[in-house]
């Protein structure tokens, strides 16, 4: 495992994202608040270059008791969307909101005095 500082932490504003070159892999790094999220930039639909791609926020159902629909709301939570083929997947998670086994690849990312830092695969 290799650490690079990629940038520094105030670089990236609430809500917003970059995606760095490290080398042989691209990722892209997600602020959501005081939290850093960094997925490799790499669909695993087709191999498109995910992190570079629109942030919407989800689009969800709500139902009442009887599971019956009162019509789609947008979430707080927001996915990246694939700009390839349209592929979805939340920010925080990494997860494709309709099948739970098609996920992004986490990169481990923490703030050492105010630098961003991966952790990458050797």
């Amino acid at each position: 495992m290799t650490d690079v500082r990629v940038a520094r932490f105030d670089e990236i504003a609430d809500g917003d994202h970059r995606v760095f070159s490290t080398g042989k892999r691209e990722v892209g790094v997600f602020r959501v608040g005081d939290k850093l999220f960094a997925w490799e930039n790499h669909c695993p639909h087709s191999g498109g270059p995910v992190c570079q791609g629109k942030i919407f926020p989800r689009v969800e159902e709500a139902l009442d008791d009887e599971k019956k629909s009162l019509g789609l709301k947008f979430s707080q939570r927001r996915n990246i969307v694939c700009p390839w083929h349209g592929f979805e997947f939340d920010i925080e998670t990494g997860l494709h909101p309709g099948d739970p086994d098609v996920r992004l690849r986490k990169i481990p990312v923490a703030v050492r005095d105010g630098d961003i830092v991966l952790t990458l695969p050797g």
